[in-house]
């Protein structure tokens, strides 16, 4: 989305004037906002409207620049808990460890002095991709027709439009997102066969980007090693996802990882007690969901909870964090 400049303006003057006239609690009892994105675009897909293109990220960090304060999220954690916490506290963070973090976003938050926390799957920095993203990528490539996955249970689909497309994606996506580790990998690798050669794209970071993202100041964040859903393992294997994928990603950045979040994010469905154990055990000061609204310190702060900013507007993207600021 190609900005209004006088539309933008109007509505940052808006917000700011509803910042000034409306209370939004006394400093010790004040809630913070988490942004949870994922990847930049270069250009807008129609593949994955969820996530921002460049232009629109960039407008949501100028408005968050002009009308919110945006701190790092360790602070804002502490702040919270210490009864500290200034008006408007806003933090941005990205799940998984795509490379656009690094390409795209990072020179906008550097541009604008916006501090950012990345979770990172660790186990994707060497080669591959998230397996949505090789559903993806096969649902973007393929040619029309057919696509039968019934030997593996998954049934038959028509290829077609990319609206088309991007329903199967999306049903695909769903069907396989709690499946076993081993039944999934039968999914990949079967559509990779159906793929051309050098048709999947690497999209994760690397181990230099990850270096390079914390010598900017970036907040780097544990999110587990293969991005399992964490209910489905067994206590011995998510115990080595959460506390193998710290000890990696802190000898990579060479500084303690104190932050994790829960791949998929839903409390009691993705995760349990147990895995709030695991992560305590592993020495994180804190850890997210992705259960809407803004976080306080009546939160678990081993659940706190983040959103998808998904408005399209300016003013409905700040309308929507002052509700969850809890205004009044």
């Amino acid at each position: 989305m190609r900005r209004d400049k006088g539309r933008f303006k109007f509505s940052c003057a808006l917000l700011n004037a509803i910042g000034r006239a409306l209370p939004i609690g006394k400093n010790g009892n004040r809630h913070f906002c988490i942004l949870n994105y994922h990847r930049v675009l270069d250009r807008p897909d129609p593949l994955l409207e969820s996530d921002p293109d460049v232009d629109t990220f960039r407008w949501q960090m100028e408005l968050l620049s002009r009308c919110f304060n945006v701190i790092p999220l360790c602070e804002a954690v502490r702040a919270a808990w210490e009864g500290t916490l200034p008006p408007r506290a806003v933090c941005i963070t990205f799940d998984d460890g795509y490379r656009s973090v690094h390409d795209l976003a990072l020179p906008i938050l550097k541009e604008l002095g916006l501090p950012v926390t990345v979770f990172v799957t660790s186990g994707y920095m060497h080669e591959g991709n998230m397996w949505n993203d090789n559903i993806i990528d096969a649902l973007r490539y393929l040619p029309r027709g057919a696509l039968d996955l019934s030997d593996i249970g998954l049934g038959t689909y028509t290829l077609g439009p990319v609206q088309d497309r991007k329903q199967v994606m999306l049903d695909l996506i769903k069907a396989s997102k709690y499946m076993p580790p081993q039944q999934r990998g039968i999914l990949d690798r079967k559509l990779a066969g159906m793929l051309d050669d050098g048709k999947q794209r690497r999209q994760m970071l690397t181990r230099e980007m990850v270096v390079n993202l914390a010598r900017a100041g970036v907040e780097i964040g544990g999110h587990t090693v293969t991005h399992p859903i964490l209910a489905n393992l067994d206590d011995a294997s998510a115990r080595k996802e959460i506390k193998q994928n710290k000890e990696e990603l802190e000898a990579i950045i060479g500084k303690p990882v104190r932050l994790f979040a829960y791949p998929n994010g839903k409390t009691g469905i993705d995760f349990d007690e147990r895995h709030v154990r695991m992560v305590k055990e592993a020495g994180y000061m804190a850890a997210f969901t992705t259960i809407m609204g803004a976080a306080a310190k009546e939160h678990d702060r081993y659940q706190l909870p983040r959103g998808l900013p998904w408005d399209k507007s300016p003013l409905m993207f700040g309308l929507r964090l002052w509700r969850w600021l809890k205004i009044g």
